[in-house]
């Protein structure tokens, strides 16, 4: 990866060298995604209660490891991070593969050893996508300087969402190809050819990471982590409230246009997925110039008009622009108010901060799902968006206040 460095001397260059290793990761996070709940109701028997728990498994073994990996990447340097984040990515391929050839012999063996193992899977895949992403982010900072924080974040969530689009198809296409093309029905042969392609990613980011020079920790007083939570608890609320906007869009837009006798929800999911990365980006760079705070509130302001627009949509037409207009509100939202929260700690405690930051939006996610599916269960799908507007105009509401409470602070 240096060789990029060479060629074009830039902090982008430098950043792109580095988000290569998330971009890995996150083709194994994917691979799994719309393989591993077959494979359970199928192979296994598992019910989609038991399917729905071996996938949100990673979720919380990444939300519990956030401390852990905050404060490792102060101490001794985020290329350790990275380094380790690959060994648990290796970890959860072998164990998905065993899960596979014992899933193949369920006849004998039952279904609890396979079953046993792919949850342990899961869990390792958590801890690595905790330890890479968060050690990647703060490589590129410590590379590129405090300056290009934003910037840093944003081709870290790039490369997480276009590796995670990456890896589903291919984990799909994968495992069609291992079960002779059929594509109902995911035997432990499709599961063990998945795990041999993400402990061939692990070994990559290995060896690609552990040739890199190692940048060391930052010397200075360590916060005790529950202090660093307080500081960015403020920013981190407001991620988690405009964070709904982005669960409901990933949870139920699909069954809402099924709900209102549509078709298109594929096309508006991918306009989502394009209108997030291009805002990115493109604007990006506007934190820098304008400030987290002022970013953020156009942002909510872009995410509330898309939600509303679901809300009240007749059309697909309209429902589709606004699945884009809440991925484009989406994009800056996490590192604008980042930039923000990671600032209200020193140097010596950046890391900490944003594994602090980032477990407000675990939370977000991984309660979205549940509230949602109550909403709708009571009130129908569109329900779902109007209370996801609700939560990113309180987002709104709480930034503003923060904007306020900087502005005067100055006075």
């Amino acid at each position: 990866m240096e060789v990029i460095e060479r060629l074009f001397r830039s902090t982008t260059a430098t950043i792109l060298s580095i988000v290569v290793f998330n971009l890995l990761c996150y083709i194994c996070i994917g691979l799994p995604l719309a393989v591993v709940p077959s494979f359970v109701t199928t192979a296994l028997g598992g019910s989609a209660v038991v399917a729905g728990l071996a996938i949100s498994l990673q979720y919380l073994a990444t939300l519990a490891s956030r401390a852990i990996v905050g404060r490792m990447t102060d101490e001794r340097g985020p290329r350790r991070a990275v380094l380790i984040g690959a060994l648990w990515c290796l970890v959860s391929g072998l164990l998905l593969g065993a899960s596979g050839l014992l899933g193949t012999r369920t006849a004998s063996l039952g279904v609890w050893p396979a079953l046993g193992l792919l949850l342990a899977a899961r869990l390792a895949l958590g801890t690595a996508e905790s330890f890479t992403a968060t050690g990647v982010i703060m490589w590129c900072i410590r590379r590129t300087g405090p300056e290009n924080t934003a910037t840093s974040i944003s081709w870290n969530g790039i490369t997480s969402y276009g590796g995670m689009a990456i890896g589903a198809p291919l984990g799909v296409a994968l495992a069609a190809i291992a079960d002779r093309g059929d594509r109902v029905h995911v035997s432990g042969v499709a599961i063990e050819a998945l795990a041999a392609l993400t402990c061939v990613c692990a070994l990559v980011v290995f060896a690609l990471a552990s040739r890199r020079a190692p940048v060391p920790g930052v010397p200075g007083t360590r916060i005790a982590f529950t202090s660093v939570l307080k500081r960015v608890a403020p920013f981190g609320a407001g991620l988690a409230l405009s964070g709904t906007g982005f669960g409901v869009i990933a949870a139920f837009l699909a069954l809402y246009y099924v709900a209102r006798g549509w078709s298109g929800a594929a096309p508006a999911l991918s306009l989502f997925g394009v209108l997030f990365v291009a805002t990115r980006l493109i604007f990006a760079s506007a934190i820098g110039r304008h400030g987290g705070f002022s970013v953020s509130l156009v942002s909510l302001g872009v995410e509330i008009a898309g939600l509303l627009c679901l809300w009240l949509a007749p059309h697909p037409l309209v429902a589709t622009l606004g699945a884009g207009l809440t991925g484009a509100g989406f994009a800056l939202i996490f590192p604008a108010l980042g930039v923000e929260a990671v600032g209200t700690v020193g140097a010596e405690n950046r890391g900490a901060a944003l594994g602090a930051y980032s477990v407000f939006l675990d939370v977000s996610l991984g309660i979205a799902g549940p509230l949602d599916g109550a909403i709708a269960g009571h009130a129908g799908y569109a329900a779902t968006f109007l209370f996801s507007a609700a939560c990113c105009l309180a987002a709104f509401v709480l930034t503003a206040w923060l904007l306020w409470r900087r502005r005067a602070a100055r006075v």
